[in-house]
């Protein structure tokens, strides 16, 4: 019988399902249709949230209640997590060259490292970099409290001020992970990240992104919690207010822009993060398995990295939508439909290519780390 920490949180994998369907839109209107941010009127929309979605459910999943955060422990999930987040993405990155780019294998290898999206393969190594940086802070965590509690004792009373203690250093992390992001920002102020070693790294990324898998972690750690204030009666309001004004100034008003932030940019992707993981919590018994589109998504969340692996060796060149789309600009609707028109049939055939390769154990665990 599984424990309750091992048992797969269905409207979670569906969730993530949903994200990669964006992700694929996404990268169909962008490399496919040959839209851009300035021109699509569904690409600066899906910007906001899809990515930081896919960083938040890595950052839920990876909190573990009862893991020991010590070196011998932590270890071997950095090995494991060196060869899943590594390989596959070198293996894949070099078929996509091979076969896509217009560039000699090495000149095309060379300029996917110098660049910080790395053809599109920057998802896994900044990942990587992630879990590096949670399991450090993890294993510093763990020691304090070591600390603490032989000089303190243990009692009750010490149980809960450690709680509270752990709530703090968490979300002072998280607050240190915002103001990092929001150096990318203050161009005045910081140009470091405008090194070299940031883009060969994808740093540049993991700084952009990490606060998003804080916020994950910090969901699940504090997961009753979490739930009363997305049930209270003013939360959703608000965070759905926020998200219309603050996308309205974005696309529109262009009212809220201040030279040191980008505080509305900043606001709508939190807020429409929130707005669609309390969507499948509240509709959870809709995406089980025993509902059909619940099913679909869940098959798809629990391979999202073979369909992130997959999907850019086959996005087909169709210029000719983008330019249409742009013709009849702006059409949020007709330009995701479109877009997740394409995607599904794709995802569909990442899926089967993925069964095909997994049909051998070794091959499958070599290409894909599991």
């Amino acid at each position: 019988m599984k424990s309750e920490e091992s048992k797969r949180i269905e409207w979670l994998d569906a969730m993530r399902g949903f994200t990669m369907i964006l992700v694929v839109a996404y990268h169909v209107a962008q490399f496919g249709f040959v839209e851009n941010e300035k021109t699509s009127a569904a690409l600066p929309f899906l910007v906001l949230f899809r990515m930081p979605l896919f960083f938040f459910v890595s950052g839920f999943l990876a909190y573990k209640a009862n893991f020991v955060w010590n070196l011998k422990n932590t270890i071997p999930l950095v090995l494991k997590k060196l060869h899943v987040q590594i390989i596959p993405a070198l293996i894949f990155l070099s078929i996509f060259i091979i076969f896509k780019s217009k560039y000699a294998f090495w000149e095309g290898f060379l300029n996917a490292l110098k660049s910080p999206t790395k053809d599109g393969y920057w998802f896994t190594w900044v990942l990587l970099q992630m879990f590096l940086i949670y399991y450090t802070i993890s294993i510093i965590a763990h020691y304090l409290k070591k600390i603490k509690e032989k000089v303190s004792g243990k009692n009750s009373q010490l149980s809960t001020f450690n709680f509270q203690l752990s709530m703090v250093f968490w979300i002072t992390v998280w607050f240190l992970s915002i103001a990092a992001y929001e150096t990318l920002y203050l161009p005045k102020l910081f140009s470091y990240h405008k090194d070299p070693f940031f883009s060969y790294t994808s740093f540049v990324q993991t700084i952009r992104f990490t606060q998003f898998f804080l916020l994950g972690n910090i969901v699940h750690r504090y997961w009753d919690r979490i739930q009363k204030l997305f049930d209270s009666v003013w939360f959703f309001p608000l965070v759905s207010t926020l998200a219309v004004v603050c996308c309205a100034d974005i696309f529109k008003w262009h009212a809220l822009k201040f030279a040191w932030t980008n505080l509305p940019r900043t606001t709508a992707m939190y807020t429409l993060l929130l707005i669609v993981v309390m969507f499948f919590r509240y509709n959870k018994k809709r995406f089980t398995t025993e509902h059909p589109v619940g099913k679909a998504l869940q098959y798809i969340g629990q391979r999202t990295l073979d369909v992130y692996l997959l999907h850019f060796l086959l996005i087909p060149s169709m210029p000719f939508i983008g330019k249409w789309l742009n013709a009849h600009h702006p059409n949020f609707l007709i330009d995701v439909l479109l877009s997740v028109g394409v995607a599904l049939p794709i995802i569909a055939a990442c899926l089967l290519i993925s069964h095909l390769l997994h049909t051998s154990k070794a091959l499958g665990k070599f290409l894909f780390g599991k």
